[in-house]
């Protein structure tokens, strides 16, 4: 898998460049479609899926959006290729395991050109998605539904007057649209205000998950955002919506923050420079545990009390850390159990190299 056929190798949303980037990792929009006359994924067959990927990857040859952009047919690549786009938030946790899984073809394919990606086979007939930095959703969705117009042209899309677009799952029908942002809340967290902020979610149409969206488990606390509903507003009503809550909880994160900087400054201060210390020393790291130093690390770093660490580092760190791309920089397995001294060398040249005083 030749990552160097995507700019930036789909990484460019760990950048820190966007609005709130401190502690709004990523926006992210997925927009859900499938194919008039086509079976849907959970019915289709082997014939139907390939039909499906005949037909997509023709009408993104002929899309603007998607000019220089890359495709990898996941039924061609390993398990740790898979799971290393899984990592990059590149492509689902489902259509990583749907290549190379199962008898015959899956068709699962991926997309990729710059920002924009289309995920084939999964779910649904088509999952296209935006990932952009910081918290810019609007900005995000501007990009798809660009990329969203010039397949529709080219592509027969299921679609009803009363329902909208036709999905696999039907909570997903009407807009088809998923938006949701990676958010770090480790102040709400800290002063246990965190279970109010998310029943409130709910209250409001909206949901929560792990660092991988659905089915995935809250790791060093970030959460993952979104809507919950998509059919009876438009695509501007959710965005607006998901965006204002988003905008409230940011505000409580930043209020917790200085509560706890104010009330409890020795503790903070302790928390933050233990994982400091740990993660420039320590000689073997879990996934779990690194994820969680480096949580009280970035925290450290939006209060200021750690100087000369960059946003970029650490988000680069939450990607690198994972098994696939540590397999992937030694040539190993991503279960080989020697992973964890790797991941802790990682750690400690990233951080010597941030720390070293410049030449």
């Amino acid at each position: 898998m030749d990552l160097t056929l995507i700019p930036d190798g789909g990484l460019a949303w760990l950048d820190a460049s966007g609005p709130l980037a401190h502690v709004v990792l990523s926006s992210r929009i997925r927009l859900a479609r499938n194919l008039e006359g086509i079976r849907f994924a959970v019915r289709a067959r082997d014939a139907d899926r390939r039909r499906v990927l005949d037909l997509v990857d023709a009408a993104w040859q002929r899309s603007a959006a998607a000019r220089g952009g890359a495709r990898f047919l996941l039924d061609d690549l390993g398990p740790d290729d898979r799971q290393l786009l899984h990592e990059r938030h590149l492509v689902s946790k489902e259509l990583a395991a749907a290549g190379g899984e199962r008898g015959g073809s899956s068709g699962a394919a991926v997309y990729l050109a710059g920002s924009l990606g289309l995920m084939v086979n999964e779910e649904d007939h088509l999952r296209l998605q935006t990932l952009h930095s910081g918290f810019g959703l609007t900005q995000a969705y501007g990009a798809l539904e660009r990329l969203d117009s010039e397949l529709g042209v080219a592509l027969p899309v299921a679609f009803h007057p009363e329902f909208g677009y036709l999905t696999a799952c039907p909570t997903n029908a009407g807009t088809g649209l998923r938006a949701s942002v990676l958010i770090h809340l480790p102040g709400l967290v800290l002063t246990k205000e965190i279970s109010k902020v998310l029943q409130g979610l709910s209250q409001v149409g909206l949901t929560f998950r792990g660092l991988y969206g659905e089915g995935s488990e809250v790791v060093g606390n970030f959460f993952q955002l979104s809507n919950q509903t998509t059919l009876g507003k438009s695509e501007e009503e959710l965005l607006d919506h998901l965006g204002k809550i988003v905008r409230q909880v940011v505000a409580y994160e930043e209020q917790a923050r200085q509560v706890l900087l104010r009330d409890a400054p020795t503790i903070i201060e302790d928390k933050v420079w233990r994982a400091y210390g740990l993660l420039r020393h320590a000689r073997s790291l879990s996934f779990d545990e690194a994820m969680n130093l480096l949580s009280g690390v970035r925290l450290g770093v939006g209060l200021k009390l750690i100087a000369g660490l960059s946003v970029y580092t650490l988000n680069k760190l939450l990607i690198f850390t994972q098994p696939a791309h540590l397999a992937a920089l030694e040539v190993r397995s991503a279960n080989d159990p020697e992973l964890r001294a790797t991941r802790a060398a990682y750690v400690r040249r990233l951080l010597d190299a941030e720390a070293a005083p410049p030449a």
